[in-house]
């Protein structure tokens, strides 16, 4: 430590990271009496992390919003499910342990206590992978926080003034945790320097220290490193949809400590990201959500099969078919009449009737449609490309491109085949998205986010719209790997004293909670989880 500016500040607890996990695991360790220091890599500005941007979704288990809509889940139902979409080995002994407790815990941890902290869910269930050839969600159990994320963080700020003001609560923005203090085998406080001058190195102290800073896929140089070998190489071409500090450099400092990190190569990427048209960062993305309805093409315009692509059943199956093809962009071909029903963009800035709970505006849109997005999106994005008809959309397309690799001919010919199968009869649908897209509509909330099936080129559902995709970051499925109890363990499997993991961070508990993929909206809820599972152990001084 020769050369160290030595800033002693002692707390009780410090907290690495103010995203949700972090905040969660404040405002329980704060109700315990704790002293709580908070460092943040990122400005005041960007409280809350990625929480705060996101839609608010969470997959949760025999919730009562289930029960009045009719829904028949357990905890054993959803552990099947969760164990199908996992798929863990043989070693993945704490990731199981984890699962096992999500499925149990969620509606009493997460529902009924957020619940209690005035923060509730859309009277709504979603169905989201539903799986293709595993299976994945059995029911519906995606519930979405009313005021999405934007909403649980501000609420959390909230909660958090009263020790703020009473000193027991600090924040330290602007600063990056390079490494962890170790003595006599337990940490004690972290390393930090100020992250605009980088002139000088801060030690921190703490009796127990929460480590809360995300994953590795706001570095894409590290999601290449770790990408899972069986898929071949990494897209040459990706965006970023989470963040740059999300880089794994407090991971590293854990590793260099002992502790163990595991499962870094399973993510949870999405296959339809944009460039974002007011872009904070290198390859900063938008991650949509694509339409059912829509036909998903490779580069040159061509279906992609021989099974369509298609939404809502496994997305980690399109990340990987995306993946494989012989260029890194693909295309969803649609009409406006689709995309004004089914598509949407993730998170709480393109959805300011959830997040700021517009219930009347919010249901105009689902009934009538979101021509608000549609027209945004058209004026904001060069890679959102409208057009009267198919001729004008195919020279909009290859001038985006550069080159011709769109053929008219072709086209043409894939979107009137799938439009004859359509004026066939509902009878005749031969084909898996059809086939998909009736699965859909049978969930009533679903029903009313996908069309009825009509052909692209019908002139009344116009004008036609081509969307240019590219797969995008966003989480982290593994981490430092954690027992129940949020501790940070080491390579033998001995929790390391004074050190926990959260979040993200942890893999959403223990390095690797969803195994190879998740059933969607367990990242929230996980961060929470992880979160109060840290503050009760610290409570209970079980290190």
């Amino acid at each position: 430590m020769e050369g160290l500016v030595v800033v002693v500040k002692r707390s009780d607890v410090i907290i690495v990271g103010a995203g949700i996990a972090g905040l969660v695991a404040a405002y329980e360790c704060l109700n315990q009496g704790k002293s709580v220091l908070i460092i943040e890599r990122n400005t005041e500005e960007h409280f809350g992390g990625l929480a705060k941007l996101s839609f608010g979704g969470m997959a949760l288990v025999g919730t009562p919003l289930q029960k009045r809509l009719g829904i028949k889940d357990t905890p054993a139902i959803a552990l099947e499910d969760w164990n199908s979409f996992a798929n863990f080995g043989a070693d993945d002994v704490l990731p199981k342990k984890w699962a096992e407790q999500y499925v149990h815990e969620s509606v009493g941890q997460v529902y009924h206590w957020l619940a209690n902290l005035d923060l509730n869910f859309f009277p709504v269930v979603n169905w989201v992978e539903r799986g293709l050839y595993h299976r994945g969600n059995s029911v519906p159990r995606y519930h979405v926080l009313w005021g999405t994320g934007y909403r649980l963080v501000e609420r959390f700020e909230e909660l958090l003034k009263k020790y703020l003001q009473n000193g027991k609560l600090k924040y330290l923005f602007e600063h990056k945790v390079t490494d962890l203090i170790k003595e006599n085998g337990r940490i004690v406080g972290c390393i930090a320097e100020q992250e605009k001058t980088e002139s000088k190195d801060l030690l921190f102290y703490a009796d127990h220290v929460i480590v809360a800073t995300g994953g590795i896929t706001g570095c894409l140089d590290k999601v290449r490193e770790h990408w899972y070998k069986p898929w071949g190489q990494a897209p040459k071409e990706m965006l970023n949809g989470s963040h740059p500090y999300a880089d794994g450099l407090v991971h590293e400092a854990v590793s260099r400590h002992g502790g163990n990190l595991t499962h870094l190569d399973k993510m949870w990427n999405y296959a339809a990201g944009i460039p974002n048209p007011k872009p904070q960062f290198e390859a900063h993305g938008l991650s949509l959500i694509p339409c059912k309805s829509a036909l998903w093409l490779d580069h040159s315009g061509r279906r992609i099969g021989p099974e369509p692509m298609m939404t809502g059943f496994d997305t980690n199956e399109l990340c990987r078919r995306i993946s494989q093809l012989e260029k890194p962009h693909t295309w969803q071909l649609l009409n406006w009449r689709i995309a004004a029903k089914e598509l949407a963009v993730s998170g709480s800035e393109h959805n300011p009737m959830i997040r700021d709970r517009k219930l009347v505006s919010f249901l105009k849109e689902i009934l009538l449609g979101n021509h608000r997005l549609i027209r945004q999106l058209q004026k904001e994005s060069d890679h959102f490309i409208v057009a009267k008809n198919l001729h004008e959309l195919v020279d909009k397309m290859n001038q985006l491109n550069g080159d011709q690799s769109i053929n008219y001919e072709v086209l043409k010919q894939e979107i009137t085949q799938y439009d004859d199968v359509i004026k066939r009869g509902k009878g005749q649908w031969n084909d898996d998205q059809l086939r998909r897209i009736l699965h859909a509509r049978s969930w009533r909330s679903d029903k009313f986010r996908t069309c009825a099936p009509k052909p692209i080129l019908d002139p009344s559902a116009g004008p036609l719209i081509a969307i240019k995709l590219r797969l995008i970051t966003r989480k982290s499925l593994g981490g430092i790997q954690t027992d129940l109890q949020s501790r940070v363990l080491d390579k033998l499997g001995a929790p390391i004293d004074g050190l926990y993991a959260v979040g993200e961070a942890a893999g959403f508990g223990g390095g690797g909670a969803s195994g190879f993929k998740s059933l969607e909206g367990t990242f929230l809820s996980g961060c929470i989880l992880t979160a109060r599972a840290a503050a009760k152990s610290i409570h209970e001084n079980l290190s």
